[in-house]
């Protein structure tokens, strides 16, 4: 129930291109955008070298000019020309200082001041990582939500401010980075796209043959033998001698030859077809595929008349002194497990302070590690994050305050506010906040026991994706600036609720940044008692 309705409402013998390794890397919005004031100050720099040079390319234009006329004066009556003393001494002086001097300005380098702002800014220049995890988040917003590598090119998306679309070249990139990662399904779609778009007539710097090249092999790689010869033929049309695609040919021909000798029954045949299919899906578990369901909004499970037992209410925090005059605005989400939303629960301001005093810490977001018990980095979680002590700021401290009064939990013993920045592609897959059974050391080093409950604040809206996602019942909880949804991971017994395993959909378009408080169980043993029921 909404608030906005009510209030106001590689096989033997084949040669293929070369490949190495990358790792994944992720940069959030927060710091992109330091990298668009860096190349404004380069691209400023830059023109003040071109005016530098053109001003000294004048300078010599006019000396050029000059001396043009005059020497064309002196060249028709030379002995008449050097019969005036001055001629003669001018014509002393040019040759002995005068040219000297052009040649030192010709020969004076204007660049210094451009190359040295260049090596200046180049330390925070991204690398080859930083590019690869940028092609990775597209390659997942891609098959998140079921965008075509058309759409994608042509920038088509939704809520976009700024349209941009991708090159042949730009596609061939991704193409590569796609095939250096073994992802052949990718590398196809993109050598495809970027084929395709120089089909049509783009101008690129995009070599077709390079683009043959990766994709026969990605095609044969997944089963398509009759493809990748029709692709192999086509390169060596265009490059007859290409050793590579020569080898690659005589090759395909001879597993072809094969294949017909052996005969093989219909069923078998189908069989393969069957397979080779089969090899072009995309792997997914099961609740991958309900988690990208979700994300792109579709396959909700909530009944209508489970939706009718959703209420929106003003809520004072069971009567919290600080509420009773001033309640909040609360909704429900979702009901089992139950999800809340306060609404007009954080200011603007706030969030900017939050936002400013995390900026600076932001780094690779960690998890738990279940056998160490300590944090590290994992591939499922791509963010940037900083953790915030109430002792830091008053904001701080006053919305830690805020948490206890209406959750009606003990704060003190838990984590500190953790603040994180999605870019785009940014994400968090599956996962559970509480410590299951076989992770008994997950919490120990703080020794406040396990996380009782989620108290997550939206600090901005997204114009695309990023929704939070429960794929075992259905549920998604799209971001709203200045709301913040609340649910309990364990049931009062201390079991722990298995239905509020959940997700950070990737952020398609904008820009995502959250809070979250973890509350664990020490301090909440009268503040939300134990049951004599496992699951209650």
């Amino acid at each position: 129930m909404a608030f906005n309705k009510i209030w106001c409402t590689v096989a033997l013998g084949l040669l293929l291109p070369f490949s190495c390794a990358h790792t994944d890397f992720f940069t959030s919005i927060g710091h992109m955008t330091d990298l668009i004031h860096t190349e404004k100050d380069l691209v400023v720099s830059l023109k003040d070298y071109i005016k530098a040079e053109e001003s000294k390319l004048e300078q010599i234009k006019k000396w050029a000019e000059k001396l043009d006329q005059l020497t064309d004066t002196a060249t028709k009556d030379p002995e008449g020309f050097l019969g005036h003393p001055v001629n003669a001494f001018k014509l002393m002086k040019r040759l002995n200082t005068e040219w000297g001097e052009l040649e030192n300005l010709v020969l004076k380098d204007m660049s210094d001041g451009f190359i040295s702002n260049m090596t200046i800014q180049r330390q925070f220049f991204p690398n080859d990582e930083d590019q690869t995890g940028a092609a990775k988040a597209l390659l997942r917003l891609q098959d998140t939500y079921n965008l075509d590598t058309d759409t994608l090119s042509r920038g088509n998306l939704p809520g976009v401010k700024h349209k941009s679309f991708l090159t042949a070249e730009d596609c061939f990139e991704l193409g590569k980075i796609a095939y250096t990662e073994a992802d052949y399904y990718h590398t196809e779609l993109w050598m495809e796209q970027a084929l395709k778009q120089l089909d049509e007539g783009e101008v690129s710097s995009a070599d077709k043959v390079y683009i043959l090249d990766y994709l026969s092999y990605a095609v044969y790689q997944q089963g398509d033998l009759a493809k990748a010869m029709a692709l192999t033929k086509r390169l060596l049309e265009l490059d007859p001698e290409h050793q590579r695609a020569n080898g690659n040919m005589k090759y395909f021909e001879y597993i072809m030859a094969k294949e017909k000798e052996a005969n093989k029954s219909s069923t078998d045949s189908e069989d393969q077809m069957e397979k080779e299919t089969e090899v072009k899906k995309k792997d997914y578990l099961p609740e991958r595929r309900k988690y990208e369901m979700l994300c792109r909004g579709e396959g909700l499970k909530m009944t209508p008349r489970r939706q009718k037992r959703l209420f929106c209410r003003y809520y004072d925090g069971n009567r919290n002194p600080r509420y009773i005059l001033g309640p909040v605005k609360q909704e429900d989400e979702w009901d089992k497990p139950r999800i809340v939303r306060f609404l007009d629960i954080i200011s603007d301001e706030e969030i900017e302070t939050v936002k400013e005093l995390a900026k600076p810490r932001l780094s690779r977001a960690t998890v738990h590690d279940p056998e160490t018990g300590k944090l590290t980095t994992a591939h499922y979680r791509v963010s940037k994050s900083a953790w915030l002590s109430g002792y830091e700021s008053p904001v701080v401290s006053r919305i830690n305050t805020r948490i206890q009064d209406l959750t009606g939990l003990d704060v003190s013993t838990a984590e500190e506010l953790q603040v994180a920045n999605y870019g785009v592609g940014g994400q968090y897959e599956p996962h559970f906040d509480f410590a299951r059974k076989d992770e008994p050391d997950a919490f120990k080093e703080l020794g406040t026991g396990n996380r009782i409950a989620t108290w997550l604040f939206y600090m901005s809206d997204v114009s695309a994706g990023g929704a939070t996602v429960f794929p075992e019942v259905g549920a998604s909880v799209w971001p709203r600036k200045g709301t913040a949804v609340f649910w309990y991971n364990l049931f009062p017994s201390g079991e722990g609720d298995y239905s509020t395993r959940h997700a950070a959909c990737p952020v398609l378009v904008g820009n995502k940044w959250v809070s979250n408080k973890w509350l664990h169980e020490r301090g909440q043993e009268f503040r939300r008692p134990c049951t004599l029921s496992e699951l209650e």
